[in-house]
């Protein structure tokens, strides 16, 4: 079993199941004990912002603002760096908790040993 679990979520409100899966993912492997890295890219990025998570709604499926609040309490969240440039979102807009990194530390985070990756 991987030690620990990195999930890249390219999906927001334009796919809200895919989006609701990677946070529900996430948020169960924090409460289970796994080391849990949630990067935060293309559509999701908006996520990052204060109150936007709390906008989404999918029936059925667990309110999104609970799920990241769960994930950024419990692990390590990162909004991409170019999808915040692109998005005009920078370290002082986002919910605190939340770093702002670009490629090379998701490709050092993934080839780390133990790690698995899984990307929505």
């Amino acid at each position: 079993m991987a030690k620990k679990l990195v999930i890249k979520v390219t999906a927001g409100a334009d796919s809200p199941e895919r989006c609701s899966q990677a946070f529900t993912v996430a948020a169960v492997a924090v409460a289970s004990g796994v080391d849990v890295s949630l990067w935060l890219t293309g559509e999701s990025a908006w996520f990052a912002l204060p109150g936007r998570a709390a906008e989404f709604e999918l029936p059925h499926a667990a309110p999104l603002q609970d799920l990241l609040a769960a994930i950024v309490a419990g692990a390590r969240v990162t909004l991409c760096t170019q999808c915040a440039a692109r998005r005009d979102i920078t370290e002082k807009d986002v919910i605190e908790g939340i770093r702002i990194a670009g490629a090379q530390v998701f490709v050092q985070e993934t080839m780390s040993d133990g790690t698995q990756a899984l990307v929505y």
